[in-house]
């Protein structure tokens, strides 16, 4: 048994534990396992540093769960896309494929507690009609392998898996979807890098939340996949809390940089049941891109998204810099609040051609061309006919 298994056999998940280790009490503890079950291992529970803070809002059930039991179970309407079992067709050229309903760490603000810890909704019977399906379906080029975490699976396992989807002539990119490197990092080894490796390329998606995850053990782990050649991403959720500060998400996207992670989302919380009271204003969402743009690297940057309910897909989202847009210029601000214009070509052009024929009619002259005028000469012309 390898260290990780070991680690995930010592997690806590009973009804007991919850009591003796958070204090919670027996009856709200008994209540919440049933609604959505617990798994804290050690190497997450390590990293809580004092009760209620961000590490622990993410892994301790608490009672305000039982308190949104009205929103949807699926506000995303993954089932309503399922053509088949395990699959979710949303996107044109890819899909999402749940290969396992098992987690190295189960997040309290999870999206898909509907299945997540439930073998039976998500089977491993089902695969071989999805692996059918995505045959099929030659539009597809990108499949998403999620649950569940895929890295929960041993790496024999998620070989076969691997290998088989391989051998499909359209498949053309590979993701693995896993909150590993950032829960259970010890799960990232050079015997499972070598295995990905050989079925590039192969994508890493992966989720810190807060700076506090970021560890020489997570670290390492992400190193290893990079120098594997496999692309790290990083998908954040924002939560109040957790992570609804500029200054807290800026740490965050630096500290991913600088363990060769690329910040690829960030993401509103879903409007999950039991999960609502970790959503935060959209306006605070806006107020933490402002704080990122222009001030830190562009690489740092991730796309601030909502998952529109019902399936609508990712929309994104951002601050307000176009002040004005007309066929002729657009007027915007930088993140330092000063404000710059540029002329649109085309509508240049069009102005142009407006302005030397009206000139034309009146003296009979040839008209200048567009690159005869400087800048400042068309600028103040144009300013002149208005």
């Amino acid at each position: 048994m390898e260290q990780w298994q070991q680690m995930l056999r010592q997690s806590i998940h009973t009804v007991d534990q919850l009591v003796e280790k958070f204090n919670l009490d027996r009856n709200i503890a008994g209540q919440l396992d049933k609604f959505f079950q617990a798994r804290i291992n050690p190497y997450y529970l390590s990293l809580i540093r004092t009760p209620g803070d961000p590490i622990w809002k993410q892994c301790v059930p608490h009672q305000d769960e039982l308190e949104d039991m009205d929103a949807s179970e699926d506000p995303l309407n993954e089932d309503a896309m399922s053509p088949v079992p395990n699959i979710t067709h949303r996107y044109p050229d890819r899909v999402l494929f749940l290969v396992t309903s098992q987690c190295g760490m189960y997040c309290r603000f999870c999206t898909r507690k509907r299945k997540v810890g439930n073998s039976d909704k998500i089977s491993m019977r089902n695969l071989e009609s999805a692996f059918n399906y995505i045959e099929t379906h030659k539009e597809i080029r990108d499949v998403i392998l999620s649950g569940g975490d895929p890295l929960m699976l041993t790496d024999t396992m998620l070989e076969k898996i691997l290998k088989r989807l391989r051998q499909i002539p359209h498949l053309e990119i590979i993701r693995i979807g896993s909150k590993m490197p950032c829960v259970l990092p010890q799960r990232i080894t050079p015997k499972l890098c070598n295995m990905i490796k050989k079925y590039h390329p192969v994508y890493v998606n992966t989720h810190f939340n807060h700076p506090w995850e970021v560890t020489p053990e997570s670290k390492k782990a992400c190193e290893m996949l990079a120098d594997a050649g496999i692309p790290v991403g990083n998908q954040t959720v924002l939560m109040k809390g957790v992570n609804d500060d500029p200054a807290v998400i800026k740490e965050l996207m630096q500290k991913l940089l600088f363990m060769r992670v690329k910040p690829y989302y960030l993401y509103m919380a879903d409007e999950t049941k039991g999960a609502n009271h970790f959503r935060t204003s959209i306006r605070k969402g806006i107020e933490i891109m402002e704080n990122l743009r222009g001030h830190t690297s562009g690489l740092a940057i991730p796309y601030f998204v909502i998952d529109a309910p019902g399936g609508g897909g990712k929309i994104p989202l951002l601050p307000e810099y176009v002040l004005h847009h007309d066929d002729e210029k657009i007027i915007m601000r930088n993140y330092k609040g000063e404000v710059y214009m540029y002329e649109d070509i085309e509508g240049k052009k069009e102005a142009l051609r407006k302005i030397n024929l009206e000139k034309k009619s009146r003296n009979g002259k040839q008209p200048k061309k567009l690159k005869e005028y400087k800048p400042e000469e068309f600028t103040e012309m144009v300013l002149s006919e208005i």
